[in-house]
């Protein structure tokens, strides 16, 4: 069947974010969350500390997640949803797949079969958050701490590389379905010191700034589809900014 060429039409970027930010513990990663346009929080943990959250009651099973998720395509006045966390969440997808399957360890589902099976709740989740996205025009906000990983490169040496504290499949999968994945992080800057007879240390000092970085580096995983700059500022406000610019005006000469 030959198709009409007629039909093609050049699309908008879609300016709703689907984002990961990921880190250090008390980075400020939920701050940052608590700072987007009208959010409610899906926790699958308790890590507000004293941030006055909208938000659900702390899930305790996938069901419950994929629950609150749905309720959102109804009438409400929210603008963001926030989950938090992935790697909290993760028990509660490998849970359902062990009860879905009447084993007590994802582990007895031999040859990976059970983080495959897990794959298809990742997915169920992930289309249920940007069906929200398209239909309610809702930011999505995805929080997970880091893990410290061996990273090989063709390029260069193994390097210990900050990751998404995920299972390596569900990682994939996730970071393939958002639009950026930034890496918040403290900025410290290293000085090296002469500590005599001809020997150095090298000391880390903090700047006391938190950034995201949003570009990856054989240290960390990050990306965006946005053409960010390298680091922002730690900061809802200073996404948005970067997202949506001001255009700049000039002046007829006459």
């Amino acid at each position: 069947m030959a198709f009409d060429l007629s039909a093609i039409s050049k699309t908008k970027m879609v300016r709703e974010v689907f984002a990961i930010l990921y880190g250090t513990s008390g980075v400020g990663k939920t701050t940052v969350a608590s700072q987007a346009d009208a959010p409610v929080f899906i926790q699958t943990e308790d890590g507000a500390g004293s941030l006055a959250l909208n938000a659900f009651p702390i899930a305790q099973s996938y069901d419950e997640v994929l629950e609150a998720i749905s309720s959102l395509y109804g009438d409400h006045k929210f603008k963001t949803l926030v989950l938090d966390s992935l790697d909290h969440l993760e028990p509660l997808i490998w849970k359902k797949v062990c009860a879905d399957n009447n084993v007590k360890t994802i582990e007895q589902l031999t040859f990976g079969k059970g983080y495959t099976l897990a794959l298809d709740l990742w997915r169920e989740l992930l289309q249920a958050m940007r069906g929200l996205r398209e239909k309610k025009k809702m930011h999505i906000i995805l929080i997970a701490h880091h893990a410290l990983r061996k990273f090989s490169d063709p390029e260069h040496e193994q390097v210990d590389r900050y990751e998404i504290k995920l299972n390596s499949k569900a990682s994939a999968l996730v970071q393939e379905s958002c639009d950026m994945v930034l890496f918040c992080k403290h900025k410290n800057i290293t000085k090296k010191e002469d500590t005599g007879f001809g020997n150095s240390r090298t000391r880390g000092i903090s700047t006391g700034k938190r950034v995201m970085c949003t570009t990856e580096t054989p240290s960390y995983v990050a990306k965006n589809r946005f053409n960010l700059p390298d680091e922002l500022d730690l900061s809802w406000s200073a996404l948005a900014a970067a997202l949506n610019p001001t255009p700049v005006t000039t002046q007829a000469k006459g």
